[in-house]
C-alpha cells in the first residue's frame, strides 16, 4: 500500500464521484417528479444510509475534514456500494490502514434443537430472529399468518424491514405502531456500541424509505421488552390476540412470535 499522504480534497472528490454513480432505485429510493438536479444520490441520502449527520458528510466531501474513523469509513463503503479495491482506496485516501476494518460478523445459525421446537409449536406463529431481527427460521403458522418467508430474498428477510416496508407483514398487526416502536427500540439496544455493514445497510434503507422509522430511530429509545400481547389479523380467520415471549437460546438467536 502506498504511504503517500492524501489531501482531504482527494477524499472528498472520491466520495462525490462514487455517490454520483449510485442509482437511487438500487437503494430503494423512488424517483418521482422528473429527473433529479444531480446524478446519483444526494448528500443527505448518503448520510442517512451511513447513519451519520448530513453536516458531517458534507464537510467530509467538501474537504473540510482531515479524515474519518474506520467505523465511518466502513459505513460509507456500504452506503456507496464500494467493492474491495474501492474500499481499500477509500482507506488510503483517509490515511487509514484497511487492516483496521472490522472482521466479518459471525454467521448466525439455528440449532437443530431450536428448529425442532419451532416445528412443535403448532398453535402460534413463531420465528427465530437474529441480533438485528433477521428472520432465520419460522414455523408453518408464521407462513400462514404473515407471508411465505422462503420466497423473500435473504437480504430482505428481516422482521424490522418487513414490518415497515412489506404490506403483508405490516397489515397483520392491529396495533402496528406500538409493535413497530418496540422493534425499533429492540434493534437500537442491540446496536448500541456495535454497528457494522449489515446494520448500516438496514437502518440506512429504512431511514430513507419510511418517515416513521426515521423519526423513531432518531429518538434513541432502547427497548428490552421480552413479552406482551399482540392483536394479529389472520388472512382467513380475522382478528386474534396472541400472547408471546422472546427467548434467547444458544447461538444468539431469538425465537419470536
Amino acid at each position: 500500500m502506498s504511504t503517500r499522504s492524501h489531501s482531504p480534497e482527494e477524499l472528498g472528490a472520491f466520495l462525490k464521484a462514487r455517490r454520483s454513480n449510485i442509482d437511487p432505485a438500487a437503494v430503494g429510493l423512488a424517483v418521482a417528479g422528473g429527473p433529479r438536479r444531480v446524478p446519483g444520490l444526494r448528500r443527505e441520502e448518503v448520510a442517512q444510509l451511513a447513519m451519520i449527520s448530513t453536516d458531517y458528510y458534507t464537510r467530509l466531501e467538501q474537504g473540510r475534514l482531515a479524515g474519518a474513523s474506520p467505523a465511518v469509513l466502513n459505513a460509507l463503503a456500504t452506503a456507496l456500494r464500494l467493492g474491495p479495491d474501492e474500499q481499500s482506496y477509500l482507506y488510503q485516501l483517509a490515511s487509514k490502514s484497511d487492516r483496521q476494518q472490522p472482521r466479518k460478523p459471525r454467521v448466525e445459525r439455528v440449532l437443530p434443537q431450536t428448529r425442532l421446537l419451532l416445528d412443535n409449536m403448532r398453535d402460534t406463529p413463531a420465528m427465530v430472529l437474529g441480533r438485528y431481527l433477521d428472520i432465520l427460521a419460522w414455523n408453518r403458522l408464521a407462513t400462514a399468518v404473515f407471508t411465505d418467508f422462503a420466497a423473500v430474498p435473504q437480504r430482505e428477510r428481516n422482521f424490522l424491514r418487513m414490518l415497515f416496508l412489506d404490506p403483508a407483514v405490516r397489515g397483520r398487526y392491529v396495533d402496528w405502531s406500538s409493535i413497530a416502536r418496540i422493534c425499533v427500540g429492540y434493534v437500537r439496544a442491540a446496536a448500541e456500541g456495535q454497528g457494522g455493514a449489515r446494520l448500516s445497510e438496514l437502518i440506512g434503507e429504512l431511514s430513507l424509505r419510511d418517515p416513521d422509522f426515521r423519526t423513531w430511530w432518531a429518538e434513541h429509545h432502547a427497548n428490552y421488552q421480552t413479552h406482551g400481547t399482540k392483536t394479529l389479523i389472520h388472512p382467513t380467520k380475522g382478528s386474534t390476540r396472541s400472547t408471546g415471549r422472546h427467548c434467547t437460546p444458544p447461538a444468539n438467536t431469538r425465537p419470536s412470535w
